[in-house]
């Protein structure tokens, strides 16, 4: 039986701008280059195995690295970093402005033969309009799963047979799960009786301003 070790050095042999690792926990990613995608998935169908995609999501990396929740104390007026202390990004986000790719698309690949599973992440090249290609005709299952991350990031991908929103309405403005998507969201739907009809307004939500609970270690807690 193969390694991933030994399978990542089989695909970095046939592949050499594949980057890649095994990760402690023994799991395997690599780093696909947006231009080969769909002949790195044919491959890795046809040549390693990967007959079935798992699923496949995305990925925003905006402010990737910032912990904003990590702290010892708490004060005793509210919390509202969840809320207000995390920046919006503007339309040139730290990540535009390093020219370093925003958004990734992230597939998971199952080996039924070899029982192997594989991370594979594809960077968009374009941060204003990131696009990849779809896989639609390399694993059947990927069709919905392109349409979710198409809905909630704004990925396009070229080639898919019926590139519609899923989740959320037709009219709907916006890719909910950017980070610099509004918390609030822009409008909310209702059906007016009146108007027979579904009709769209501003939010009405406000803003809460929560406080976390801080364990702090006192000598109650140590074990007798």
């Amino acid at each position: 039986m193969r390694s991933l070790t030994q399978l990542l050095a089989s695909i970095q042999q046939a592949w050499p701008v594949v980057e890649g690792a095994v990760s402690e926990v023994e799991e395997l990613t690599i780093s696909v280059p947006a231009q080969d995608w769909h002949a790195m998935a044919l491959y890795l169908r046809d040549q390693m195995g990967f007959e079935q995609l798992i699923d496949l999501c995305a990925v925003d990396y905006t402010a990737y690295g910032q912990v904003n929740w990590a702290t010892d104390s708490a004060v005793n007026a509210g919390f509202s970093r969840g809320v207000f202390d995390f920046e919006v990004p503007s339309s040139a986000s730290e990540a535009e402005a390093s020219h370093q790719p925003r958004f990734a698309v992230v597939s998971h690949l199952l080996s039924i033969a070899h029982n192997q599973r594989i991370r594979v992440k594809v960077f968009c090249e374009d941060n204003q309009f990131p696009v990849v290609d779809s896989v639609c005709d390399v694993w059947a299952s990927v069709n919905w799963f392109e349409r979710e991350a198409f809905d909630l990031f704004g990925i396009a991908f070229n080639g898919h047979p019926d590139l519609r929103r899923l989740l959320t309405d037709y009219g709907f403005v916006g890719y909910p799960l950017r980070k610099d998507f509004p918390l609030e969201g822009h409008v909310e739907m209702r059906y007016d009786p009146e108007q027979n009809r579904v009709i769209y307004e501003p939010v009405s939500i406000d803003n809460r301003v929560n406080t976390p609970r801080v364990i702090r270690p006192t000598d109650r807690m140590e074990l007798v």
